[in-house]
Order: structure tokens, then C-alpha cells, then sequence
């Protein structure tokens, strides 16, 4: 099912700046989930991007209950094309569904509330346990770099599997 549009949900900018590189790069207009109601109507086709927590995409639910959800990208800190069985697991996605994972970032300061708190404490003890492991992967030594030096991940290389998806529907 080819999308008519992307709609997203953002916390902290990475899953917006990676929603408009996509809008960029296919043509198909942009909404962020809020605004979306105003402008498609329901059952309209769209992929759908949400940012990450604790393994949920944010939004899939109440995108999902308005909208055809033609593929869903998850968007948080781990490797660009990682997790993605264990997402759709967590959120109960069909296997007939696309489902893409991207690499976000990181930035404390770009948070509020219980989600800084919680990554701050996230940030103390991943950070501690991977800064003191010994033989670390390339993985755990880029992980260990942006819990540490915070940062953007968002790139249009990164969206490679999604634009060959889209480019065969």
C-alpha cells in the first residue's frame, strides 16, 4: 500500500527532521500527528514515524486508529536497521507491516520533564556500565559516545531502506 502522506510524532526533533528529509525526498507532505486530523482524512494511507521509549513507537496507536498505517519507522538511539523484531513484538505490529528503525540522538537538553529524568539516570548507569566494559563493539563504542557526548544521528543514508521500500509500492 503506497502512503499518501507521512505523519509523525516528535519529542525532541530527531523523528520531525527525519519525516521531512522523507517528505523531501518522495514528495509526500508532512504532518505531525496533532495537525494530521485537519488535513487527511480518516483511513487515509500514510507511513507513520514515532519516536522510541522504552521499545513503544509513540503515536502508532492513535495514528493506527484514524489512518492505514502503510509502514511504520521507529526512531531512537540505537543503530539505524536494529531492533526491529523486538518492535514489532512490543507493539504488536503484523508481519505483513513495514517496519523500519533510524538512528535519532541524543541531547538532554532537548527533554522535559520524567523523560530527562529518566534518561539522565539511563545516561549514568548505561553510560557507566559501557564506559567500564572491556572489549566493546564498534556498536557499544558509538553508543557510548552519544550517551556521553550527546548529538544527532539523522542522516539521509539512514533512510535508505524506507526510500527503496517506498520505491517498490
Amino acid at each position: 500500500m503506497k502512503p499518501n502522506a507521512i505523519v509523525y510524532t516528535s519529542n525532541t526533533g530527531y523523528t520531525a527532521e527525519y519525516a521531512y528529509l522523507l517528505g523531501g525526498k518522495t514528495g509526500l507532505p508532512v504532518y505531525a500527528l496533532a495537525e494530521a486530523a485537519g488535513q487527511l482524512s480518516e483511513g487515509s494511507s500514510v507511513l507513520y514515524l514515532g519516536w522510541l521509549m522504552a521499545g513503544k513507537v509513540q503515536g502508532y496507536q492513535k495514528s493506527a486508529k484514524r489512518y492505514q498505517i502503510a509502514a511504520v519507522c521507529g526512531v531512537g538511539m540505537g543503530p539505524t536497521g536494529s531492533q526491529i523484531q523486538d518492535l514489532r513484538t512490543a507493539n504488536g505490529f503484523p508481519d505483513s507491516l513495514p517496519v523500519f528503525t533510524l538512528q535519532g540522538g541524543f541531547d538532554l537538553a532537548r527533554l522535559r520533564g520524567v523523560y530527562k529524568l529518566m534518561m539522565t539516570v539511563m545516561k549514568k548507569t548505561a553510560g557507566k556500565g559501557l564506559a567500564e566494559k572491556e572489549n566493546r563493539t564498534p556498536e557499544e563504542d558509538a553508543m557510548l559516545d552519544l550517551l556521553t557526548n550527546g548529538g544527532s544521528r539523522v542522516s539521509e543514508a539512514n533512510l535508505s531502506a524506507v526510500l527503496e521500500w517506498l520505491a517498490g509500492v
